[in-house]
């Protein structure tokens, strides 16, 4: 019990500091992407290192939802790789302790930190989001900071255009200032020419003061109109003359009030309280629209017909329009004149409009609560993901460590980056989906745990099996088998050696094995045509006999004492089994392949390709044969 005690702390030390090393770090770089995102409403508005400190502080607590799954993944992926990279995890396995209860101490950390977070995200979260995005709000507002470039117009003092041809760095004069103030309207503006001028603002820094020196001022006296050919104004020559710019320098905090009401401020029991409310809201606009439109056959027939009201109102129709009795609407019409008729038209159209717009405004209403109704049912699901998402990694980078056995950074970090950008591309994807309507919201959120869940499984169950499923060397040779690549023959010297070889059995074999490769291309010299390789092939359990002699005979001669002879061994190739060498074990099914020219052709160009490889494969067998028996017959003799 205590070694069981002193391993669970020492799972802990080895994941904790890499938890909060990954956690700050990808913390950071969600940041920095937030920073990136927004940069353009931050730079230039001269806003205070203590709004801008608040403001990264509201981001850094709203990005980790983001950062925590990433960093739970790496930290675990890091330790058991770096466990099993050292051994310590096969020391574990071997001492009876399985790989669960290695990470049982992990397992208890894991499902805390996804309690937490699901109080966090009920709790914590939605008043950091209100905080940050009233912030983010209030920047986007408040006025840039004021930066006169010389040389150019500066627009950005809204209704004025200030040109400045040079300035005085030392003194602050600007020269040659010219000032467009179309504040009132373009016909109304007002032209300022200076010789120079100061800027300064006002103590409350609400106003820009203008101290214009030694110029002249053009003003329109009236409204310029299309038949207007001149139009009146004022001109003014000034010595010396001020100018207030109305210009709000001061930062100017919106009230967080609106934002609590949006559903990134709410917790879940505000969420359940305006998701019931919108539903009750769409449930009675959906009852109303029943009833009006059941209603809305018997208004078209007995309602408004171009000012004509009720029953027989219409001149010539007197007593003919009744509930029970149908009535022909174009006997009706054509008792009416000319103009009557234009008249019913006219107010059936206008009707008809009238009813449209109604409508229009009915589902624009009914679309928006629908729109809400989905972003806050989404931030509903938001509160419990988290938490599944953390269970999930944590299974699947722990036991991934484990198989892979790579410890550091270097191996976890790609594994870690590729796994989560495959989270955040079908999370992202599922969220659009919900958020636009064309998923179930339910569907949507819950679409990254439905595919990644069973990943973990797989992994965790792959891990406590020692599978090895993440062997390098495995799908190597896989790939070696699918693309047919030749291997290299490697012949391992022995410099004991305890069991002489006879040198009589060796040639034997070695005369066998050349024999039978010398029957085998006897009997296919030839060229293979279209029809037979598709119907006949090779006999692949001739080429399976000849590649087992092949291997028996190299495995018994390296336990020879002739050098020249074991060194004569590499120039052996190795067969390699090749579906391409009788694609069909079936004739009927080769037949219809066959047929099929399409897929035929191409197989059976490539498959000859492989069979003149082979052929070549038994040649070199049949020398290297010849070769090694005359090699034995000369050194020793036979015995």
């Amino acid at each position: 019990m205590r070694v069981i005690k002193r391993l669970h702390w020492f799972i802990l030390k080895s994941f904790l500091p890499l938890f909060a090393m990954t956690f700050f770090i990808v913390l950071f770089i969600v940041l920095m992407q937030f920073l990136w995102k927004y940069i353009d409403d931050l730079v230039g508005k001269g806003l205070s290192l203590g709004v801008l400190a608040e403001l990264f502080f509201y981001a850094a607590v709203s990005m980790v939802p983001m950062a925590l799954p990433l960093a739970i993944l790496l930290a675990s992926l890091m330790t058991f790789g770096n466990l099993g990279e050292k051994f310590e995890l096969t020391a574990m396995k071997a001492s009876g302790i399985s790989l669960v209860r290695v990470m049982a101490p992990l397992i208890v950390l894991i499902g805390g930190i996804a309690v937490g977070a699901f109080f966090f995200q009920n709790n914590v979260l939605p008043t950091a989001q209100v905080k940050m995005w009233t912030l983010l709000f209030s920047m986007k507002q408040k006025s840039p900071e004021l930066e006169i470039p010389e040389g150019v117009f500066y627009d950005q003092i809204p209704g004025y255009n200030l040109y400045v041809k040079n300035k005085d760095k030392e003194t602050g004069i600007l020269h040659d200032v010219m000032i467009y103030d179309v504040s009132r309207g373009g016909d109304q503006g007002t032209i300022l020419l200076a010789d120079s001028a100061r800027l300064a603002f006002t103590p409350d820094n609400r106003w820009l003061f203008l101290h214009l020196y030694q110029g002249e001022q053009f003003e329109n006296l009236r409204d310029q109109t299309s038949l207007d050919a001149n139009v009146p104004f004022r001109r003014e020559s000034f010595f010396d003359k001020q100018v207030l710019i109305p210009f709000d320098a001061n930062f100017n905090r919106l009230d967080d009030n609106s934002m609590r009401k949006q559903y990134v401020g709410k917790n879940i029991a505000e969420l359940h309280h305006t998701i019931d409310s919108i539903n009750v809201r769409l449930d009675s606009i959906g009852r109303e629209n029943t009833v009006v439109l059941n209603k809305g056959p018997l208004r078209i027939i007995h309602g408004d017909m171009g000012g004509y009201n009720g029953y027989g109102s219409a001149p010539g129709t007197e007593g003919m329009l009744s509930k029970d009795k149908p009535v022909s609407l174009d006997s009706l019409l054509m008792k009416l004149d000319e103009s009557g008729r234009r008249q019913v038209a006219e107010g059936a159209m206008q009707s008809i409009r009238r009813e449209r717009n109604e409508y229009e405004f009915k589902g624009v209403t009914v679309a928006d609560d629908r729109k809400s109704l989905r972003r806050h049912e989404i931030e509903l699901l938001k509160k419990y993901t988290l938490s599944v998402a953390c269970l999930i990694f944590f299974f699947i980078g722990a036991p991934l460590g484990a198989i892979i056995r790579k410890g550091g950074i270097g191996t976890p970090l790609v594994i870690s980056v590729l796994l989560f950008l495959v989270y955040y591309i079908i999370d992202n994807t599922g969220y659009k989906m919900s958020r636009d309507g064309r998923w179930e919201v339910w569907f949507g959120m819950w679409l990254s745990t439905a595919i990644l869940a069973p990943l973990g499984i797989y992994v965790t169950w792959k891990a406590m099996n020692d599978s090895a499923v993440f062997d390098k060397d495995l799908y190597l040779s896989l790939i070696r088998k699918i693309l047919g690549t030749r291997p290299v023959r490697k012949v391992n010297y022995k410099e004991v050696i305890i069991n002489d070889i006879s040198t009589a059995e060796a040639i034997s074999r070695l005369e066998c094995l050349r024999i039978a490769s010398s029957d085998f291309l006897s009997a296919n010299g030839a060229v293979q045509k279209y029809s037979t390789y598709w119907v006949k092939g090779y006999d692949t359990g001739e080429i399976r006999k000849i590649s087992g002699e092949l291997e028996s005979t190299v495995s018994y001669l390296t336990d020879c004492r002739n050098p020249m002879a074991v060194n004569k061994l590499i120039d052996f190739p190795v067969i390699r089994q090749l579906w391409l060498y009788h694609p069909s074990r079936r004739q009927w099914l080769g037949k219809v392949l066959m047929i099929l020219f399409p897929v035929g052709i191409p197989v059976w160009l490539i498959g000859i390709r492989y069979q003149k490889t082979l052929k070549k494969d038994l040649r070199k067998i049949v020398s290297t044969c010849a070769a090694i028996e005359k090699i034995l017959e000369e050194g020793q003799g036979v015995s």
